[in-house]
């Protein structure tokens, strides 16, 4: 008997079944629409975590200035002003693993044009800052080296305080004011959305720090090159961990310190965040599929159960095909075509049940879901891996029947 021939004649055994054939189907079917549905939830959540990732920036690190020891007493974590703007000009220049560093001034402030006003964040910042954060202006124009040297009183809003502000109407050119203080509109920064922690990025106004400095938050007197942070862009494909070494010993070097002294900052690794919560993510996925997967395995215990019931009801049959010259590999082969074809058709409609249920998880619970060609494959292949392993048991007892003594079965 040829494959053709022992596919034609498992199908007809088949439907000469059609309830058993579709029940025993419905484990497969089941197992592989969970699957599907699962394994695109989970490479959803995964992809959100890496747009977010890659809306923060995965090569940044962020310092900040840490704790500080005065006459014994230890002061906390930004109690004094211990960066300044030379620390970033240093790093920049000296080493070349960073491509960028910029020094900036962060505060909350109340933001009010004609009759809206909206509490958000204001943002002093350098050129270096928008090369760091990679951050472009959508719409009008950024600031000119020139306008960052006199602390022009220029601003540029992020997408959610320009549409707070001025909804539909286009707000370059118009004047805002900042604790009193006009500042004139000159664009609007492209959208960065939420970061890993929820905030969102696109609150803000920067302006130029010199500008912040003088005119909003107030110049260090002991310090007037003190600023809140450092944000560094490590150069693409160098090691952040090495970057952040040669940053700290820069940085102690600057800051006279000693063996004995701690750090009077902290470095902030993005890029370790972003594994963690990648890694996170993905575990989420391949749990997801897991959990999935056991439904496919009783999916094939079902298929097992009903092979081996219908070797025993086909017991005759088999006596009969052998004792006119069947092979027993043509036996083997007929009811192991009758397995795999009830794991592959129950697994091909599972698929599509699978990405039908994604489709909806996503528009009814709200849930990103992304539905991959290679889970698809891979379901509805490990399906008939499924029919092949648990069927060939049944297949191979079939074939190794004694043809006298099946011909006697009642």
């Amino acid at each position: 008997m040829n494959p053709i021939d022992a596919a034609r004649s498992a199908l007809d055994a088949l439907r000469a079944n059609a309830m058993r054939s579709a029940l025993t189907m419905l484990g497969i079917f089941i197992g592989v629409a969970a699957v599907i549905a699962m394994v695109a939830v989970g490479t959803g959540a995964r992809e959100t975590v890496l747009t977010q990732i890659r809306a923060l920036g995965a090569n940044l690190i962020i310092i900040i200035p840490g704790n500080v020891t005065v006459g014994g007493v230890r002061l906390g974590s930004g109690a004094r002003a211990s960066l300044t703007q030379d620390d970033a000009i240093a790093l920049e220049r000296e080493i070349e693993l960073v491509e960028a560093a910029g020094p900036t001034s962060r505060g909350q402030v109340q933001v009010v044009t004609g009759a809206v006003n909206w509490s958000t964040w204001l943002q002093g910042v350098t050129q270096s800052f928008f090369v760091a954060r990679d951050w472009e202006v959508a719409e009008g124009r950024g600031f000119e080296p020139e306008e960052y040297d006199r602390g022009a009183q220029l601003a540029l809003l992020g997408e959610t305080v320009a549409r707070t502000l001025f909804d539909e109407v286009d707000p370059i050119g118009e004047t805002i004011r900042v604790r009193n203080v006009p500042f004139r509109v000159i664009g609007v920064l492209a959208r960065k959305g939420q970061t890993t922690g929820g905030q969102d990025q696109d609150d803000v106004v920067v302006a130029p720090l010199r500008a912040a400095q003088q005119r909003i938050f107030g110049v260090n007197r002991a310090n007037a090159r003190a600023v809140g942070s450092i944000v560094v862009r490590v150069r693409d494909g160098e090691d952040n961990a090495e970057a952040e070494e040669q940053i700290r010993t820069l940085l102690r070097q600057r800051h006279r310190l000693t063996a004995a002294q701690e750090d009077d900052f902290i470095l902030r690794n993005l890029a370790e965040v972003a594994a963690t919560r990648d890694a996170s993510s993905r575990t989420l996925s391949l749990l997801l599929a897991a959990i999935a997967t056991v439904s496919l395995l009783v999916g094939g215990i079902g298929i097992m159960n009903i092979m081996l019931v219908s070797v025993t009801e086909r017991t005759r049959e088999i006596g009969l095909r052998l004792a006119i010259g069947a092979r027993r590999r043509d036996v083997l082969l007929q009811f192991l075509l009758e397995a795999m074809s009830l794991s592959a058709i129950g697994g091909i409609a599972g698929a599509t049940l699978g990405i039908v249920a994604a489709q909806l998880i996503s528009e009814l619970a709200g849930w990103p879901t992304i539905v991959s060609p290679d889970s698809i494959v891979l379901a509805v292949g490990v399906s008939a891996l499924v029919g092949i392993a648990f069927g060939f048991y049944p297949a191979q007892r079939a074939s190794r029947l004694d043809p006298i003594t099946a011909l006697r079965h009642a």
